[in-house]
């Protein structure tokens, strides 16, 4: 049986992977050019947000840097101390108030809602994503926008082709040992934006993240030609078929006025 996952006992090793590595950059860069554009969209205002299961809070501390109210929640003590620490450090604990706690259980800790919700890289890890996601829909405001990143099925099936790695294909990318920082549910595009659709939210931008990285065949020009894979990862990433191809998709949806 499935079951959510915490990033407790190894909250220090996925924040490096995810941050300090090649990938980790492009994700950040593209991810974070996709919410300046939600922002604008939002007028350019001081906001509240919400960051369900956002870690130790990359992209809070980045919003709150800028004047926003944030709230971040996440499962993981460790994520939340690392969150702790980095802010006390920025100084911005008048900004951010975390929240230890699954997000099916937000409810209990929240009040309102929020002009920006992020959830990023959750769904994922999730046993039951379909009716966590349903249940923050009514965290956004009227008028509000959805930012959610999850891991896609299609590109996992893609680069496990590209790579040979056809047993695994066959065994419907089901692995017989787990590995701690290989997300355990990836998510069917289609399927997402359905249930976004069924939320009653409009879908105002999908974005695919490295839809370049992860399928070159040199790796070590992943480092040596960073600046040029960047940049050429920010031209295609909004466009199909990368889009469907990107190891991660971002999709923003915008709850209607009224």
């Amino acid at each position: 049986m499935k079951q959510d996952q915490s990033f407790d006992g190894r909250a220090d090793k996925f924040a490096r992977n995810i941050y300090d590595s090649t990938k980790g950059r492009i994700r950040t860069a593209v991810v974070w050019s996709d919410i300046e554009a939600c922002l604008a969209r939002l007028g350019n205002r001081p906001l509240r947000i919400l960051d369900a299961g956002g870690g130790f809070g990359y992209f809070a501390q980045k919003l709150a840097a800028m004047g926003h109210q944030v709230e971040l929640c996440d499962l993981s003590a460790e994520m939340l101390d690392l969150a702790r620490e980095q802010i006390a450090q920025k100084g911005l604990e008048d900004r951010i108030r975390l929240i230890h706690c699954p997000i099916q259980d937000l409810k209990a800790h929240v009040t309102g809602t929020f002009d920006l919700v992020l959830c990023h890289a959750v769904l994922e890890w999730l046993a039951e994503p379909r009716q966590t996601l349903l249940g923050l829909f009514p965290f956004v405001n009227a008028g509000g926008i959805l930012s959610l990143l999850f891991y896609n099925r299609h590109g996992l099936l893609f680069q496990s082709l590209v790579v040979g790695n056809f047993d695994y294909v066959r065994q419907g990318l089901n692995k017989k040992r787990q590995t701690a920082l290989t997300p355990t549910n990836p998510q069917l595009p289609e399927q997402v934006y359905d249930w976004i659709g069924r939320g009653g939210l409009k879908i105002i931008g999908k974005t695919g993240v490295r839809v370049i990285h992860d399928y070159m065949r040199h790796k070590q020009e992943q480092v040596e030609k960073f600046d040029d894979l960047l940049a050429m990862e920010q031209h295609y990433c909004r466009q199909e078929p990368f889009v469907s191809l990107g190891r991660y998709i971002h999709v923003m949806a915008q709850k209607p006025v009224g």
